[in-house]
Order: structure tokens, then sequence, then C-alpha cells
């Protein structure tokens, strides 16, 4: 355990009204002490108090900040705990900070203070991954999956399949030490069902995976097409201000544009790319080799014509080729060619297996806009959209190599018992199965984990 005290600014440094400035450690009110003029006594525990600090050298008055006193246990770190709430801007904070230092706590490291948290058993390693993933929450179903984690709903379940595997390492147990009891108390039919329940318990959990993990960083939705098709328009139009350039000529956009929007309250990161054509100079050779690149990790491709125009021998080209990510075929400038945006499938019946979707939209009026915002998260979040909204969803890849890594080995187990693999041999996978179940609730995590878990936090939390 740590035992040392800890001292670090929990807000963003900058002009705003308010800072607070975080103490943790044995000696958090000792340094308190020394900041304080002592006409009033220490502060009640958990009651934010109006106290005036002062400089530990000089007596110097550096602000009045509200205090409070948290006390072991009862604290965010478990440890003794002081919040003070400044005047925020860039001087006072610090002088705040330094003056905490001369007291003898020492500056925090990113995710310090949480980490003490986990240590002292205050939550588990899914939940500190939790709170991470709220601070930089950019959706609101990145915000709902976090406080879903927060609230234990994924530490429950992976701790309900540990309590049956135990379960189960016991049955296992009792059947390898009385073989020859008449009546056992399970048989290995059963056994091996149990096993199959929770292989698809934890395939329950994998299936997740894909776009939980998506929900962090956003899902890549890449438009393209030919040039003059309306894709920067599109994607002006989807982030709702002006980003990419918009003439009549055609190659304007020469490299891809991104930004970060919130469809259906699902995160998706757009990018706008150069029209897809042979290139008339080495520039947009270049973009068109960016555009490509995107294209392949894309998540999403919106692919434009124009209403008014029919689909090229290139356009056909590309629908037509295998795609890893789905195609949603949008038919821009629906208000020039109104009888052609009717059409939901221009580019032919033949290729609608192709295709994840058609909308015909206009930037001007609005048209088909509110559509497309919907079909996008169909299309790439499938499963969370229609979940039920406190399903646990697993948001890290640490967690996925947990979980699978437990499938396997209770996989293996099974499949050894079926095939009469004598029990005490088929068992030996069962409790790398429960360590694997139990690195992933933080029960036993090597340092190194933790340090990659907490390395992503910001200071001060």
């Amino acid at each position: 355990m740590d035992v040392d005290t800890i001292v670090s600014l929990s807000t963003t440094p900058g002009l705003g009204a308010l800072a607070v400035v975080r103490l943790s450690g044995p000696e958090a009110m000792s340094v308190l002490d020394g900041l304080l003029t002592h006409d009033a006594g220490m502060p009640a525990v958990r009651t934010a108090t109006l106290r005036r600090l002062l400089d530990p050298d000089t007596g110097d008055v550096i602000d009045d900040a509200i205090v409070t006193r948290y006390t072991s246990p009862a604290s965010y770190t478990g440890e003794d705990m002081v919040e003070l709430s400044c005047h925020g801007g860039w001087l006072i904070p610090e002088l705040v900070v330094d003056a905490c230092e001369r007291q003898g706590a020492r500056r925090a490291e990113p995710g310090e203070f949480t980490r003490r948290a986990y240590l002292r058993g205050k939550l588990d390693l899914i939940q500190a991954e939790a709170i991470a993933d709220l601070i930089h929450a950019r959706s609101s179903a990145m915000h709902r999956a976090a406080l879903v984690q927060m609230e234990r709903g994924l530490s429950r379940r992976v701790s309900e399949l540990r309590g049956r595997l135990i379960r189960l390492e016991a049955l296992l147990a009792h059947h390898v030490d009385f073989p020859e009891e008449d009546e056992p108390p399970v048989s290995i039919d059963a056994v091996i069902e149990e096993a199959g329940v929770m292989i698809g318990g934890l395939d329950s959990l994998l299936a997740t995976a894909p776009e939980g993990e998506l929900l962090r960083e956003g899902a890549l939705a890449v438009f393209a097409g030919r040039p003059n098709a309306g894709k920067s328009s599109l994607y002006n139009a989807l982030l709702g201000e002006q980003r990419a350039i918009v003439t009549e000529e055609p190659g304007t956009t020469r490299d891809a544009l991104e930004a970060v929007v919130q469809m259906g309250g699902f995160p998706f990161r757009l990018v706008d790319t150069a029209g897809l054509r042979e290139p008339a100079g080495q520039i947009e050779e270049m973009g068109i080799e960016i555009a490509r690149g995107y294209l392949g990790r894309a998540d999403a491709v919106l692919y434009c014509i124009p209403a008014d125009e029919e689909p090229s021998p290139e356009d056909l080209a590309f629908l037509d080729k295998p795609a890893a990510a789905p195609i949603v075929l949008v038919r821009t400038k629906a208000d020039l060619h109104a009888v052609k945006a009717e059409v939901s499938d221009p580019a032919g019946e033949e290729r609608s297996g192709r295709l994840a979707g058609h909308v015909a939209v206009s930037v001007e009026s609005g048209a088909g806009l509110e559509r497309l915002r919907q079909i996008l998260p169909e299309l790439v979040y499938r499963r969370m959209v229609s979940s039920e909204p406190d399903m646990p969803v697993i948001t890290r890849a640490r967690q996925s190599r947990s979980i699978r890594q437990a499938r396997e080995e209770i996989e293996a187990f099974r499949e050894g018992l079926a095939s009469g693999l004598p029990a005490e041999i088929a068992g030996t996978h069962l409790p790398s199965a429960e360590l694997a179940l139990e690195e992933l609730l933080g029960t036993v995590t090597a340092d190194d984990i933790l340090d990659v878990v907490f390395r992503e936090f910001c200071i001060g939390k």
C-alpha cells in the first residue's frame, strides 16, 4: 500500500470560475492544517466549510476556499482525503498545489486517486475503467454504458459466472475424490451441460465487444463517391457546421476531413474523402489513396450518387465489390430531381442484397437526413440499439481477452469430458478459467496491467 500523501488539481486548468484540488493519504489532514488559520479549528468531517488558505511559509493569503474533509475508509480513495474548492484560473490553483507540496504532499500521477480506490477495495477494476470511460464519454450511449459498469452491471455478470465456475470445480472435486459412490452429487453429463451454460453466458458478453469497443472512439463512417456527388455538403449537414469546402469544381476535397458527431445517441467519426476517379494530378492522387485507406478501415460507408444522375460504371463497380463494412447508398441533391429521389435503389434490384440501406437526401430542405441518422446506428450498433438500456457491455480489449481466455479454457474442459478424458485431467482447465475471470475483475492483477489501465486517466482522478 502507498504510504505517502498525494495532491493534484482535479479540474482542467484555465479560466474557469472554480477549481478543485484533492489531497489523499495518511498526512492529508496534517497538510490541510498547515494551510489554515487556527482560530476556527479543523472543519467538520463531510461538511463543506468556507476557510481561508494561507501560504505555509509566509502566512500570506492564497484564497478563500470551500474545504471538505473525508476520513478513512469513508472516502473515494479509502484514505483520509481533502477537497479544496478554490477560485479558478491559472495561478490560484497552482499556488494551492504548491503550498500542499511544501507541506509534504507530492503531486499525483495520472489515475493515482482511482488506483488507490481500487487497491483499497472501494471498486473493482471494471468499475475503475468505467470511471475513465465516463470522463471521456462523447455520446449518451457511452455515458449510459459507463454508468452501468460503475453500478457493477458487468462486474455482477462476471462474478456470477465465476461463482458458477467455483461450484463446478467443487462438484468435480467431489466426483474425483469419491468415484465409488452409488449416487454421486452430479453426473458427468450434468457437468458437461453446466459448462455449456457457462460458455453461453460468456458468448453473450463477447457478442457485445465489437460494438462496445466502438463506443469509446466512435464508429468510422466514410463518405465515398465520385467528385461533385454531394459528399462534402452532406458531411457539413450532418455535422451542423461548415467544415468541408463546397464548390461546383470537381475534386475540391483533396485530403480527408474527420469530425466526431453523435447520431441516435451513438458516436461516429465522420470522414469526408476525395472523390473517386482517375486523378488529375499528384495531389489528388494522394487524396484518393488516403480515401481508399479510410474505406479499408470503415465501419460504415456512405456512397453518394446525385439523384439527378444515373449510376456510372465506376459507381456500379464500387457497389459490386465485396465490402467488409455495410454500404448505405445515399442519393444526394434529391430536391433537384424529385422523381428519381423516390426510387429506393437506383443502382438496380440485383444489387439490393449488397447494400445495407439506401436513402434519398437533400441538404437544402433537410429531407432524408433524420432517416440517415437513424440508419447508421442501426447498422453499426445493431445489438445495442435493440438491447435493454442496462445491458452490460464490454468496452475494452482487456475485458475481451480475459473473457475469451475463460471461454477457451471452459470449452477445452467440456470437450475433454465429452471425449472421455478423466475428470481430474479435464478439470485442469478450470483454474485457468477462474484466474482469467479474477484478472478481469482485478481480484488478482499484475502491476503492469494496472499501469496500462490507469495510464490513460487524467491527473487528479
